[in-house]
């Protein structure tokens, strides 16, 4: 009869019960007379524990309290004299006693994994004086283990890799399961391993976990990944173990087990002949189906007729064959080449020779086409020279380009005009001769590169390109010079045959043997008392007092004209004046002043005093102008203030005002006939020192001048008035044009007449017409009263 997993379980709690029941009388209290023990006022024997273990299954899935033992003392006579207390892990919550009895149960379950012993300590007290009658002993209730718990793989599900084309038995990875059950009891923790899922290629070590290839030759490229479910069973694997599984994924590296191989036995590919050097012509590839640095591969080109034409390389990335031109390509020279290429791999592994030569052939056939290309120059770069003396016109060289094309079309020549600003060559359309148009300075340019273009005459659209460097021969055409301006001084103390100053000369041309100089006084100073020149025959001069002593007051500078010739062919001269200049020197002949002004002034003034001097000049200076300032700045004012103020204004009001009579500040009489013209005016805009109040006089004049005359009389008197402000003012005058025979009607007339028209009544009207009444009232303060 076969017990299964459940019977089985229960078939070992019983028998562990048993077995605990079975050791109840070595786990009772015995005594031993070893000691004496005092206990209410009597002398007795002490009594001693003797323990052993109590053993509790783990699990219990019963409803009453689990059994644990008994304790009990030789004291103890069955009279309930006597009772038990327990202490320690777990008392009272987990254990408990019977303390008349001294029986221990379990009142929970207990798991052997979460802890696997418990340690108590238990004491039999009399009960009535509640001392106890035996000393407090400490003993162990340990868990007895069950299969409980699966193994468990803790670092799945695992990853491992293994090459390809492995041989049979080759490890892969080793995978480890735990069970959390006591190893030291029974087969509950004793694990084997086995295969679910993998085989026939994997296996596994039933007691190591260690997994294994099992079949020869597998192939990455057939399939490269495997997942493996590897179980692992407790009880030695025996029937009502418990088991637990994981997953393992292998993956199968690559090795280098295939030789490349190109897809076609040949290529064929058109390019232009205008094609670049450098330029990619194509991109071939051999297959190979490993992947990594397996399927690294060199190309080369081992045979054909474009060896030095072509070079193939190869692309790291994708592994292709770069075929690039290394010259120029010329379809009227050649029209196709062909090119055997070989394709290898890098990194051959031994074990796989025997599949076949790592490495496979092709043929690559290139076909050039012909393109109209532009003309072509007999020489890249072409060297002339010209005399900077040549005339215009004058032929330099000559430059030739032809059509490579079998077409041959003629060609036309021009100067690319950006690299000849000035113009200063030509060149023959149809020859290629090369002229100056100008003429040509070393100095000024030594070597012109110009740029020639050459162009089809079918098709202009295609234009060669020559390049042309004239070198510009020199002539002696510049004079020799002073290399520098000089500062010559002489000391007024010198001798005579002293040397006060070296010159040279410089010349802009550059003659082949280089320049040799020849220094002289011209004629008329050549006689001279002062100053000699002694020429040094090495491109220097040097200049030399022929007297002693030179005083700043009878002449304080001296000018000495030099002679310099070169030796060109034809020589060239010039003259050049050196400036000596008197000076006073110290002891060592330095130099100190040179202005002969310095005698004129007084010996006993020092530079600090004219210092002190000329800033005492400067500060009266600005003393004076402050106090010009502060005077204008004082003056009063020529016009009145804003009180008096009646000049010909505009009084702005809030209200309505008078209408037309508040017009009364100025005089309309004048604009109100344009026929009439003043005898005497004073201005309007400035109150003046004396008013003449009386009626002009006016007296006709013809239409046409009205206007001309009107302005000149404004104009007149303001430039005659005196008492106009000393500033220019604007003038604003009102101008109504021609008016009736009768004249104005107007009250404002009245201003000017005789009329008895009473203003006072403008007082009466608010602090708004105090002006108006102040101006046109008969007050005793009115100007015009």
């Amino acid at each position: 009869m076969k017990l299964g997993k459940v019977e089985f379980c229960h078939f070992l709690q019983i028998l562990a019960l048993f077995l605990c029941l079975s050791g109840m009388n070595q786990a009772e209290l015995t005594r031993s007379r070893s000691k004496p023990y005092f206990q209410s006022g009597r002398t007795r024997t002490k009594r001693s524990w003797v323990w052993n273990q109590f053993f509790v299954l783990e699990e219990y899935m019963g409803t009453d309290p689990l059994y644990v033992g008994k304790l009990h003392s030789d004291v103890d006579k069955g009279d309930g004299s006597i009772k038990y207390i327990l202490s320690g892990e777990g008392a009272s919550s987990i254990f408990i006693i019977d303390e008349n009895t001294g029986d221990i149960h379990a009142t929970k379950r207990l798991d052997r994994e979460e802890q696997a012993y418990y340690t108590l300590r238990a004491q039999a007290l009399d009960r009535l004086t509640n001392k106890p009658v035996e000393p407090e002993s400490e003993f162990v209730i340990k868990i007895q283990d069950i299969n409980d718990n699966e193994p468990k793989f803790l670092d799945g599900p695992y990853t491992a890799g293994v090459p390809e084309m492995s041989p049979v038995g080759t490890s892969v990875v080793q995978v480890t399961a735990t069970d959390a059950d006591d190893p030291t009891y029974g087969n509950s923790a004793r694990v084997v391993y086995s295969i679910l899922q993998g085989q026939p290629y994997f296996s596994v070590e039933p007691k190591t976990g260690v997994i294994k290839t099992a079949l020869p030759n597998m192939d990455r490229e057939a399939k490269d990944q495997y997942l493996l479910v590897i179980q692992a069973k407790d009880m030695v694997g025996q029937n009502g173990g418990l088991s637990g599984t994981t997953s393992v994924t292998v993956t199968l590296t690559d090795v280098n087990d295939n030789p490349p191989r190109f897809p076609r036995r040949s290529y064929q590919y058109n390019v232009p002949e205008s094609l670049p050097v450098a330029s990619v012509v194509a991109r071939i590839k051999a297959a190979d189906a490993d992947v990594g640095p397996n399927a690294e591969m060199e190309y080369k080109i081992v045979d054909g007729d474009g060896l030095g034409v072509f070079k193939i390389s190869v692309d790291k990335d994708t592994q292709e064959g770069i075929i690039t031109i290394q010259k120029e390509l010329d379809f009227e020279a050649k029209t196709s080449y062909t090119l055997r290429i070989e394709a290898a791999n890098m990194h051959v592994d031994p074990r796989f020779l025997s599949l076949g030569p790592f490495s496979d052939m092709t043929t690559v056939k290139i076909i050039v086409e012909d393109v109209d290309e532009p003309p072509v120059f007999t020489s890249r770069l072409y060297s002339m020279v010209v005399s900077e003396a040549a005339k215009v016109g004058t032929i330099i060289g000559t430059v030739a380009a032809h059509d490579p094309d079998a077409s041959n079309s003629p060609v036309r020549y021009s100067i690319d005009r950006n690299t000849d600003l000035e113009r200063y060559f030509n060149i023959d359309a149809n020859s290629g001769v090369i002229t100056t148009a100008k003429s040509l300075d070393r100095e000024t340019n030594a070597v012109h590169n110009i740029t020639v273009l050459a162009m089809e005459s079918q098709n202009p659209a295609q234009i060669g390109r020559g390049y042309v460097a004239i070198t510009i021969l020199d002539i002696n055409d510049n004079a020799p010079e002073f290399a520098m301006e000089y500062e010559t001084t002489v000391c007024e103390n010198a001798q005579a045959g002293q040397v006060i100053q070296k010159i040279s000369a410089i010349d802009k041309d550059d003659p082949p043997n280089g320049h040799q100089f020849y220094f002289s006084l011209t004629a008329e100073a050549a006689n001279n008392h002062n100053f000699t020149l002694q020429d040094n025959k090495d491109n220097t001069a040097t200049v030399l007092t022929k007297r002693n002593g030179f005083r700043r007051q009878e002449q304080s500078v001296f000018y000495l004209p030099i002679f310099i010739v070169d030796s060109g062919s034809p020589s060239l001269s010039s003259t050049n004046t050196l400036t000596i200049r008197v000076c006073d020197c110290d002891a060592d002949g330095i130099a100190q002043t040179c202005n002969a002004e310095a005698y004129i002034l007084p010996a006993g003034l020092s530079t600090g005093a004219l210092i002190a001097i000329l800033a005492c000049v400067l500060t009266l200076l600005v003393l004076v102008l402050l106090i010009v300032t502060m005077r204008r700045r004082k003056k009063e004012p020529l016009i009145f203030d804003e009180e008096r103020d009646i000049r010909e204004n505009i009084v702005r009001y809030d209200d309505e005002g008078g209408g037309e009579e508040d017009t009364e500040a100025f005089d309309m009489a004048a604009l109100r006939n344009l026929n009439i013209m003043r005898d005497t005016k004073t201005r309007r805009d400035v109150t003046p020192e004396i008013q003449f109040l009386s009626r002009p006089t006016f007296k006709s004049i013809p239409d046409n001048v009205i206007f001309r005359e009107f302005i000149w009389e404004r104009l007149k008197e303001a430039d005659v008035d005196p008492c106009a402000p000393p500033y220019d003012s604007l003038q604003t005058y009102a101008f109504e044009g021609n008016g009736s025979v009768a004249e104005s009607l107007s009250s404002l007339d009245s201003i000017s007449s005789n009329s008895d028209q009473n203003y006072d009544y403008l007082s009466d009207w608010g602090p708004r017409f105090k002006r108006l009444a102040d101006m046109y009232g008969t007050g005793p303060d009115c100007l015009y009263s």
